[in-house]
């Protein structure tokens, strides 16, 4: 067993797994998947020489990158020589029109947090990182509306929200590193989906550069602007291929003036999925959050960390969280909720409720850290599915039945509220005979349970020859063409989203 402290972040993960001998060094992205590199020209001293006198000596780096081209979930590695840190929407600017003239394919990359490989190179794009562009604008209290650069923390735009009265919409695990700029560009969903919708709904308003060097102003900070198509939609969930997000106009909820947590024994997934139901209609509208635990996936996070787990053994676990405005009522409400469901025949077994900020801490890390406990325990093949709730769970199953005892687990968890599954299957070491029986087979089953090969994390590289078990090929032939039309020459983030053809 390896420890990682408690308070670790995905950087201190990034330095463990690239440290510690147990874990090998992933195979460079072209060897191992066999990339064709595209028709791109190589960065050259002249390049280097542009890029130093728009963004200064500091912000070109050309060593010790490997953080940089590597994802930190280790499946994918790329050989750029080349980091940029732009400050401004000019800067950007700048540099693309460069980019674009000279035909250098260009990495954005936020906070690197992505499990897809989307955001580092696969062979030697220049990495545009955005991490210096995180000024916050305003934050217009009467509106709720925050205005900021898209290289902005997750974690760090919430506690300055926090000062105004008001929270970000979304929240994920990897909120203290990732970044609004690639929150948006990959549509990530989180734990609050449930109560505060995708980010199609909270940004109001972007502001992007193109391929070409034009800066695409699409900043509309009214929640009703219905003048022609919206562009900043096509901009969402994009993943970088059509342009950079430099800012972001997004609504923020209220903070609420009452949490409260409750962590359910269950018996099985079915009667979890009916806990989830009754959870909609008796909590209605303080429910924020309803999360699925496998008892496998709980097992791996309590053993490698040593973690408490407050309620018996079951075969899963349920953590629902209810957030309004009167503790009271909003208290009452979830005890009703939590009582019943322990004396009647819904299948809880035990169930703690918690409202101390330090205790509903300790639970919520019984979910978020299951993913640095998974890389634990070797190599982890990480699938983002959005499935019909009635099969939310048969795929794990059948991945089960399917891998056999080829692996060391194979276990679910995730948003059961929205539907959105996180699949792992974990190795003692990367294999390729693994893989080919991994892909696309577990893509083929999402297609005929009806489900989405991708949830809230995007295509990336890993699934971009996979999109058709999703769209019909009308839908993607669409999208090459509006690639086509946006970024002519191919340079933004090549090699993600789009299929080889």
């Amino acid at each position: 067993q390896y420890q990682i402290p408690v308070t670790s972040t995905i950087e201190n993960i990034r330095n463990f797994s690239t440290t510690h001998q147990s874990l090998e060094k992933c195979a460079l992205t072209r060897e191992r998947y066999q990339i064709k590199r595209g028709n791109y020209n190589e960065i050259t001293p002249d390049d280097v020489s542009f890029f130093k006198s728009v963004l200064g000596d500091s912000a070109v780096i050309t060593e010790d990158l490997e953080g940089y081209n590597t994802d930190w979930i280790n499946i994918v590695r790329g050989e750029s020589q080349v980091l940029l840190r732009p400050r401004t929407t000019d800067e950007v600017s700048r540099v693309l029109r460069h980019c674009n003239d000279r035909r250098l394919a260009v990495c954005p990359q936020g906070g690197n947090t992505g499990l897809v490989g989307g955001s580092v190179p696969v062979f030697d794009e220049v990495i545009l990182s955005t991490s210096l562009m995180n000024n916050i604008e305003n934050v217009d209290e009467l509106s709720g509306v925050l205005t900021c650069q898209s290289g902005c923390v997750l974690q760090t735009l919430d506690q300055h929200l926090e000062q105004h009265g008001l929270m970000m919409p979304l929240d994920l695990g990897a909120k203290g590193s990732c970044q609004i700029g690639g929150n948006v560009s990959t549509n990530a969903g989180g734990l609050r989906l449930l109560r505060y919708g995708s980010l199609h709904g909270s940004v109001l308003g972007v502001e992007a550069v193109m391929a070409s060097g034009e800066v695409l102003d699409c900043m509309c900070t009214l929640r009703k602007d219905n003048t022609g198509y919206h562009l900043k939609h096509l901009l969402i969930g994009a993943e970088g291929t059509l342009g950079v997000v430099t800012k972001v106009a997004i609504l923020c909820p209220r903070r609420p003036q009452s949490v409260s947590l409750a962590l359910l024994s269950v018996d099985g997934f079915n009667s979890a999925l009916a806990i989830c139901q009754r959870a909609k209609i008796e909590l209605g509208e303080i429910l924020s959050s309803c999360e699925f635990i496998d008892g496998s996936s709980m097992e791996c996070v309590t053993s490698h960390f040593n973690l408490t787990l407050p309620v018996t053994e079951a075969a899963c676990y349920m953590i629902i969280e209810t957030a309004g405005s009167n503790s009271d009522h909003d208290q009452e409400k979830l005890e009703s909720f939590l009582s019943t469901s322990l004396s009647d025949s819904s299948g809880v077994t035990d169930g703690t409720l918690v409202t101390e900020s330090s205790r509903m801490d300790k639970i919520w890390a019984l979910r978020e850290r299951i993913v640095e406990a998974l890389l634990l325990e070797g190599h982890v093949f990480k699938y983002d599915i959005s499935l019909p709730m009635q099969e939310f769970y048969n795929l794990v199953l059948k991945t089960q039945a399917h891998m056999g005892d080829t692996v060391s687990r194979c276990c679910g968890y995730g948003h059961l509220g929205d539907g959105n599954l996180h699949l792992n299957v974990t190795i003692p070491q990367y294999n390729q005979e693994a893989a080919d029986r991994l892909v696309p087979w577990i893509y083929e089953e999402t297609a005929r349970m009806r489900g989405s090969i991708s949830a809230e994390h995007g295509l990336g590289f890993m699934k971009r020859n996979y999109i058709g078990h999703s769209k019909h090929q009308s839908a993607v032939n669409l999208m090459m063409g509006i690639k086509k039309l946006m970024d002519p020459n191919g340079i933004l983030n090549p090699y993600k989203v789009l299929p080889d053809h």
